[in-house]
C-alpha cells in the first residue's frame, strides 16, 4: 500500500468514526414485546397489547441504572453459570429458557385473553419481559430488558386434575410461581462471577449469532465497564438489593419504591419484608383504592377508571425503575388496560364442582363474607358481582405490610409528579378484595402465608412451613397440593424451583382472618364449592 493510499484510507476511517460519534443518542426505546395494533384498533385491543408487552418507559437508560438489564450480557452470564453446574449444557436458547423457567417465567405456546389477531413472539424472552434498543451515546446500540405487567399478572392454566399447564397462560391471572428474589440474586451472582471473563462476550456471541458489530462493540466498551463499575460498588455485599424481594408469587413493591425515592428502609432494608401475594386482576376496576393496604386511593374516593389507571401507571416506578415524570406520560396506556380489564375474566374453574353444595355455600357466603368482599348473585351457577363495599379494616393478619407504608414514603409520593393523582391513605388495615379467580390464587392472605382455602377457613389447618412455586392444585383443600409436612407429593416435578414459606418470619405470619372457623366441616366444604365458581 502506498503512503497516499494509506492516508486516504485513514482519512476515510476518521470521517466514518466522526459520523458514527455524531449520531444522536437515544436514551429511550420502544418495547418490541408488545403486539402490533392498528391505529384504529379498539381500546380493549390496545389495552391487551400494552398489558402483554408494553414498555411504559422502562426501556431506557434511566431504567437500566435501576431495574432494567442489558439482556444479552445477563443471558450470557446466566448460561455460563448453568454450564458451570452442567458442563454438557450448550450455549443456546434452550439452555437460557431452562434457566429462566426455574424462576417461574413462562414461555407459553398458547395465551388466553389476547384479542383475536394479536400475537406474541416468545422465542428468546419469556412472557412479560419487555425489551427494546437504546443508544446511551451516539452510534451505540444496547438491548434493554425489563419486566412488564404480564410477568406477574399472567399465570398458568390448570388441567381438570389440578395439574399446571405452563404451556398455556392466561393474561390477568396471577403468576404464583414467579420468584423475583431468586432471579435478581442469580443475575447479580452470575454477573459478578463472569464480568471479568472473556467467555462472557464469547457466550453472548454464541447465544445471539445475529448480533451486529455495533451492539457487540457497545457491550464491550460501554455496558460491560458500567456493569463492572456497578459491581465494584457492591464489593463485599452478599446480595444486589438491600431488601428481600419476595417469594414465588409474592413481591416487595413498597421496598422497591422506597429505594427508588431515597426513602429510608426499615433496618437498612433487612426489615423490609412487606411481601404481597400477586392477585388475580378480575373486578379490580370495582375498587376505589389499590394495593393490599389500600394506601393508593382515587382522589374522588370512587372507583373511577381514569383515576385507577393513573395510579396503576405509577406502579411502573418501583417495578420498572421509571421516574414519576416519565410514568405520567403512560397514563393513556394504563387507561386502555383498564378498558381491557373491565371485560377480563379468569380461567373458569376446571375441576369438578358439587353444584348443590355450591348453592348452599352461596348462602353461607352471603351471611359471612359478602359484607367485606362483595355480594354475588347466584346467576344460575355463574355468580356475578352485584355490589362491592370497598371494605378496609383490621382482621388480625400480619401487620408488617401495612406498617412499611410509612410517613416517609407517603411524603415522597405526595411530593412526586403524582401528587394530584394519588390520594395517599394509610393506617386503616387491609382491603378486602373481590374474590374472582380465587381458586387459582393460592397461597392466600395478603402475604401468601396460608396454602389453601381449607386452611384459611379453619386456622387449625394452617402449617408453619410449606413449599410454593411450580406447584399443582388440590381440589379438596382448594390450594397447593402438599403433603402433611408442607412438601410436594413424591414424584411430582414442579415446573419452577419452589421455595419454603416460613410463617414464623416477620411479615409472613399466618394468623388472623378467622372467619369460617365457626362453621362445621360440611359448611366449610360447601363454601369452598361456591368459591370455586367466582
Amino acid at each position: 500500500m502506498t503512503f497516499r493510499t494509506f492516508a486516504l484510507a485513514a482519512l476515510a476511517v476518521a470521517v466514518g468514526l466522526a459520523a458514527f460519534l455524531l449520531l444522536a443518542a437515544e436514551p429511550q426505546g420502544d418495547s418490541l414485546a408488545a403486539p402490533e395494533t392498528a391505529p384504529d384498533a379498539p381500546l380493549v385491543a390496545k389495552g391487551a397489547a400494552a398489558f402483554a408487552g408494553g414498555g411504559f418507559g422502562g426501556i431506557s437508560q434511566t431504567a437500566l441504572e435501576t431495574n432494567a438489564v442489558p439482556f444479552k450480557l445477563v443471558a450470557a452470564a446466566l448460561v455460563l453459570d448453568e454450564q458451570a453446574r452442567d458442563p454438557s449444557a450448550p450455549a443456546d436458547a434452550a439452555t437460557l429458557q431452562r434457566v429462566l423457567r426455574r424462576f417461574g417465567f413462562l414461555y407459553p405456546t398458547r395465551i388466553d385473553g389476547l384479542p383475536e389477531g394479536l400475537r406474541l413472539n416468545l422465542a428468546e424472552k419469556p412472557l412479560g419481559m419487555t425489551h427494546g434498543f437504546i443508544a446511551p451515546v451516539g452510534g451505540s446500540r444496547v438491548e434493554v430488558a425489563n419486566l412488564g405487567c404480564a410477568a406477574c399478572h399472567a399465570g398458568v392454566a390448570y388441567a381438570t386434575d389440578g395439574a399446571p399447564q405452563p404451556a398455556r397462560a392466561v393474561l390477568g391471572m396471577p403468576n404464583t410461581s414467579l420468584d423475583l428474589e431468586s432471579y435478581t440474586q442469580a443475575v447479580f451472582v452470575a454477573l459478578r462471577r463472569h464480568a471479568g471473563s472473556s467467555a462472557l462476550l464469547a457466550t453472548a456471541d454464541r447465544l445471539f449469532p445475529g448480533m451486529g458489530w455495533q451492539e457487540r462493540a457497545s457491550l464491550r466498551w460501554i455496558v460491560l465497564p458500567l456493569a463492572k463499575s456497578r459491581l465494584d460498588t457492591l464489593a463485599g455485599k452478599a446480595r444486589a438489593l438491600p431488601f428481600p424481594n419476595g417469594l414465588p408469587g409474592a413481591t416487595n413493591g413498597v421496598a422497591a419504591l422506597k429505594l427508588q425515592t431515597g426513602t429510608p428502609l426499615l433496618g437498612g432494608g433487612a426489615d423490609e419484608r412487606g411481601f404481597v401475594s400477586i392477585p388475580d386482576l378480575a373486578l379490580r376496576h370495582r375498587r376505589s383504592r389499590l394495593l393490599a393496604d389500600g394506601a393508593y386511593a382515587a382522589p374522588s374516593g370512587k372507583a373511577d377508571a381514569r383515576q385507577l389507571a393513573a395510579i396503576t401507571s405509577f406502579f411502573t416506578v418501583p417495578s420498572m425503575g421509571v421516574k414519576p415524570e416519565e410514568a405520567r406520560r403512560h397514563i393513556p396506556e394504563a387507561e386502555a388496560i383498564f378498558a381491557w380489564l373491565a371485560d377480563y375474566r379468569p380461567q373458569g374453574f376446571p375441576g369438578p364442582v358439587d353444584r348443590a353444595a355450591a348453592q348452599r355455600g352461596a348462602g353461607l357466603y352471603a351471611q359471612g363474607c359478602a359484607s367485606c368482599h362483595g355480594r354475588f348473585d347466584w346467576n344460575g351457577g355463574a355468580p356475578r358481582l352485584a355490589s362491592y363495599p370497598d371494605w378496609i379494616g383490621d382482621v388480625g393478619t400480619d401487620p408488617l405490610r401495612a406498617r412499611v407504608m410509612d410517613d416517609g414514603l407517603a411524603r415522597a409520593i405526595r411530593g412526586s409528579a403524582y401528587a394530584s393523582e394519588i390520594g395517599v391513605r394509610r393506617g386503616e388495615g387491609y382491603t378486602a378484595p373481590p374474590l374472582a379467580g380465587l381458586w387459582a390464587s393460592a397461597p392466600y392472605l395478603h402475604n401468601g402465608s396460608v396454602p389453601s382455602l381449607a386452611a384459611l377457613l379453619d386456622p387449625r389447618l394452617r402449617p408453619r412451613r410449606f413449599m410454593v412455586g411450580g406447584h399443582a392444585l388440590d381440589w379438596t383443600s382448594m390450594g397447593l397440593r402438599l403433603t402433611a409436612e408442607g412438601r410436594y407429593p413424591v414424584g411430582y416435578r414442579p415446573f419452577a424451583v419452589p421455595q419454603w414459606v416460613d410463617t414464623g418470619r416477620p411479615g409472613l405470619g399466618n394468623g388472623g382472618h378467622s372467619f369460617g372457623s365457626g362453621l362445621t366441616a360440611q359448611e366449610r366444604a360447601a363454601l369452598i364449592e361456591f368459591l370455586k365458581l367466582l
